[in-house]
């Protein structure tokens, strides 16, 4: 031990200059593994603004990043060179679309490029269309089910007051989740204007003639709420007896969206009443758990009731599982319609080959189980809807101008002048009605600025604006006009009922439902009875 205490002496301190030469060493490591070294105890930096927790990488980035989500590189790279070479050091405000951006789930990630393709090809159109000040897009991680939304949060208020950043909306949200409300209550706060363009539950809307303080002041709502999906639903299916219906809900506590949908599904008709609600309980919005043997038994009661309707208040996943419980049940030719909400939109992208023959029956003319939900959108609702019309009667604009926005979009999207993004797929209608939720603000910015272009408009004045965005100022958006009311919610918003044919295994338009029982008024006025 002496000889090598020794050494050490020797070689690093027995002169002055061997001193220095340690002391120059030592600090040399230092600053060493101060730079390439987090300090103790912080986060993981996974990208620019971007930090690890819990296993997450959560923050705001808009450089290109991916999140490690392989199946969005594409369309993050062209929003990063439209954010770089575009938009620049010009005069910009900057938009965030807000998702959980690593899903475990191969259909949910397909889900998740859509509706980032639907913000990015918005924010290309408004850049070359719109008056500056430009669009700067970037991408919010809440983190799974909105679990660490607070930490995005904190870093979306910072971007608003930063000059650089000017921060003017957050929109996307497409989980109907406590933790969902939690932030956009937090923003509402805040006084950051938040655009819903996916959550359909009616807990998170500002109720019309409140009367008392907005639970969510500077929101609006381009999707319509679950409610008024319902009331689509059922004038277009004609106000179906209670008999003939029976409800069938997840009772999964802190899931926003099936209790909205299980309230919208209840409201009862006159007549003979129906079938008691069928009620389960899942384990989470992807997991089946055991639910299938749920699924098997209220089959088996459906079977013996009267209802050939069956609305159902739950998540995909799930209602991918109970059709083919139904069509296993085969209750003696009987035939069955299952009625589901927006959130079903890409129930095709869950199936698996086998479901299809299950769904189909063994008949082979008419299917067993047919499968209905209200879209937010569809790419072909206009031109079913005009087609074979002529004059203006028959073409009214509610219908002419969308179908113009779609062409256009398609077009677009077709000359790939906007980059490569991946496969876009309009038909889930994810695309469009992002691309609708970022043009809308793109479109209340404009009006914010009327008066000085190019210059960034106060928060609130951007939030002022959704009131206006009606009539001369409406919206035409791919999935219908959007005219919003004083709180902000999608007046008379009309619904694409959409089937899941399992003969063609796709997604295909039946008709348009209107939440109003009759369509939107000819100049896109709101009208003072609003509810």
């Amino acid at each position: 031990m002496r000889q090598f205490g020794n050494w050490l002496y020797n070689t690093f301190w027995a002169n002055w200059m061997r001193r220095v030469l340690t002391l120059c060493g030592l600090l040399a490591a230092g600053v060493l593994l101060w730079v390439f070294l987090p300090p103790f105890g912080a986060p993981e930096s996974c990208a620019s603004g971007v930090e690890k927790h819990g296993g997450e990488c959560i923050g705001v980035n808009g450089s290109g990043y991916d999140f490690g989500t392989r199946e969005i590189a594409d369309v993050t790279r062209a929003i990063a060179k439209e954010n770089k070479d575009f938009v620049g050091d010009k005069p910009h405000v900057t938009v965030a679309l807000m998702l959980p951006l690593q899903p475990d789930i191969a259909a949910e990630r397909v889900q998740l490029r859509s509706e980032i393709q639907g913000a990015y090809l918005a924010q290309y159109r408004s850049n070359r269309n719109e008056s500056t000040p430009l669009m700067r897009l970037v991408l919010a991680n809440p983190g799974d089910a909105y679990a660490e939304q607070a930490r995005v949060v904190d870093q979306l208020a910072d971007m608003s007051a930063d000059k650089d950043d000017n921060l003017r909306a957050v929109t996307g949200f497409n989980l109907s989740l406590d933790a969902t409300e939690k932030a956009m209550a937090r923003l509402s706060e805040l006084h950051i204007p938040v655009l819903a363009s996916r959550v359909s539950a009616d807990e998170l809307a500002n109720p019309e003639k409140g009367g008392g303080k907005e639970p969510f002041p500077g929101l609006a709502r381009i999707i319509p709420t679950n409610r008024q999906q319902a009331d689509a639903l059922a004038s277009f299916h004609g106000r179906l007896r209670d008999e003939q219906t029976v409800l069938v809900r997840d009772e999964r506590p802190h899931d926003i969206y099936n209790n909205s949908l299980a309230k919208a599904f209840s409201r009862k008709e006159p007549g003979p009443p129906g079938p008691k609600d069928q009620t389960f309980e899942s384990p989470s919005i992807t997991d089946p758990g055991d639910t299938g043997n749920d699924f098997t038994l209220i089959a088996q009661n459906i079977c013996q009731s009267s209802a050939r309707y069956v609305y159902f208040a739950g998540r995909p996943v799930h209602l991918r599982l109970f059709a083919l419980k139904l069509a296993e049940a085969q209750c003696e030719g009987k035939k069955y319609t299952i009625v589901s909400g927006s959130g079903s939109a890409t129930l095709n992208r869950y199936m698996k080959d086998d479901d299809w023959a299950k769904l189909r029956g063994g008949d082979g003319k008419e299917p067993a189980i047919t499968v209905q939900y209200a879209a937010p959108a569809h790419p072909d609702a206009w031109d079913t809807e005009l087609r074979g019309k002529d004059g203006a009667k028959e073409r009214p604009a509610y219908f002419t101008e969308p179908q113009k926005e779609v062409r256009e979009l398609r077009l677009l999207i077709g000359r790939g002048s906007a980059g490569d993004i991946g496969d876009v797929r309009l038909e889930d209608s994810r695309t469009m009605l992002v691309h609708d939720g970022v043009r809308t603000i793109a479109k209340a910015v404009l009006l914010a600025n009327a008066k000085t272009e190019g210059s960034v408009p106060p928060l609130k004045r951007v939030s002022a604006m959704w009131q206006r965005l009606e009539a001369a100022n409406r919206v035409a958006g791919t999935s219908g006009w959007i005219c919003l009311t004083n709180a902000g919610n999608a007046y008379d918003k009309p619904v694409a009922v959409v089937e899941l044919n399992p003969t063609t295994k796709k997604l295909e338009f039946v008709g348009i439902g209107w939440p109003k029982g009759k369509p939107q008024p000819d100049d896109c006025r709101v009208p003072s009875d609003t509810d």
